[in-house]
């Protein structure tokens, strides 16, 4: 086995075929050892397979296939001197890549002095969409074991950072924002693996039965495969409101409700919560006049009954207010100029 460059072997020019250079990448993401076929087809017909990292995790199962693989990190150009007479040649690359080696051969093949062997990027594994929310979770846990602030945090006093990410998320989506869109739902993918990771660890004093980020996925994808029964089963919707309509009767059977209200969260703010009885109400054609009082809250709820059967959100519609009265505001002030309505 050679373990340094200095030591690397190249192979006599015996020809004028400049051969093959196949840099096969992988993914930590998927179990060593899970390869395509033709990653497999090159690594066997290959004249040498060479890895500058001697502890890859491909490594074991390389050479468990029957597959001799080279410790070594060669320059480009002993690369290059090693495909010589038409010879393939294999390199392993590490998972953060071979820069030098990369960009020494872009060099090379740029300078237009050095007849270049074919270069194959070659995938042997690689990502599935989501992959990346492994390695969320991953850190997740890290920092749940490492961090003296995230070790010591529980359900009800991240609760309040739930809220706050969610309102600046609906803000991002407002304002436009892509960027901030990405930053955001990124904010609030972190609570909800968060929480999780802390359902990990149960609790001994209330009893209460752990869980994990996985559990969470699979209660959800559940939910949604059987909510969706024109999707996954042999019901039929065409419109919008027949979607809805099949929405709404499975989780009636679920949750088993006595009331067109159960389930609606009475701790959201007051525009949305009128918003949210009304729907029901009107969804489940039900004739309830609206309570009679004195004040600046009955008045507000019936406009956002109103705004809810004309489709307004009144939150929503309230906040675009809000934010002009705020443009004026600073204008009066004088701090700056009105932009836009966002």
């Amino acid at each position: 086995m050679v373990n340094a460059t200095s030591g690397f072997e190249t192979a006599p020019e015996t020809g004028t075929d400049p051969g093959r250079v196949v840099l096969l990448t992988t993914s930590h993401r998927v179990a060593p050892g899970l390869l395509s076929w033709p990653a497999w087809q090159t690594l066997h017909a290959a004249d040498r397979v060479l890895c500058a990292d001697g502890g890859h995790p491909q490594l074991p199962y390389l050479r468990e296939a029957g597959i001799s693989v080279e410790e070594a990190s060669p320059t480009a150009e002993a690369l290059i001197d090693a495909c010589a007479g038409g010879r393939t040649v294999v390199v392993v690359t590490t998972g953060e890549g071979d820069p030098a080696l990369t960009d020494g051969l872009a060099r090379l093949a740029g300078s237009g002095r050095v007849r270049m062997p074919d270069l194959e990027l070659l995938p042997a594994s690689y990502d599935l969409p989501g992959a990346r929310l492994l390695d969320l979770v991953q850190v997740m846990d890290r920092i749940r074991l490492e961090c003296p602030w995230s070790s010591r945090q529980t359900h009800k006093g991240l609760a309040k950072y739930a809220i706050e990410e969610a309102y600046e998320l609906v803000e991002a989506i407002e304002e436009g924002d892509q960027d901030e869109l990405r930053e955001e739902l990124g904010d609030v993918l972190l609570q909800v693996v968060f929480h999780a990771r802390i359902a990990e660890e149960g609790s001994e004093e209330d009893g209460t039965a752990p869980f994990s980020i996985d559990d969470v996925a699979a209660g959800i994808v559940t939910k949604l495969i059987h909510r969706h029964p024109h999707v996954f089963g042999d019901e039929t919707a065409t419109t919008p409101e027949e979607v809805k309509e099949h929405w709404l009767r499975t989780k009636a059977v679920e949750k088993r409700r006595e009331s067109v209200t159960d389930g609606v969260p009475i701790g959201q703010p007051g525009l949305a919560l009128a918003a949210k009885l009304a729907s029901r109400v009107r969804t489940a054609a039900l004739d309830v006049p609206l309570p009679q009082g004195e004040g600046i809250g009955y008045e507000l709820l019936e406009l956002a009954v109103r705004a809810e059967a004309e489709g307004v959100d009144p939150e929503a519609a309230l906040r675009v207010a809000a934010r002009a009265y705020r443009d004026a505001v600073r204008v009066r002030e004088g701090v700056a100029e009105v932009t836009g309505e966002g």
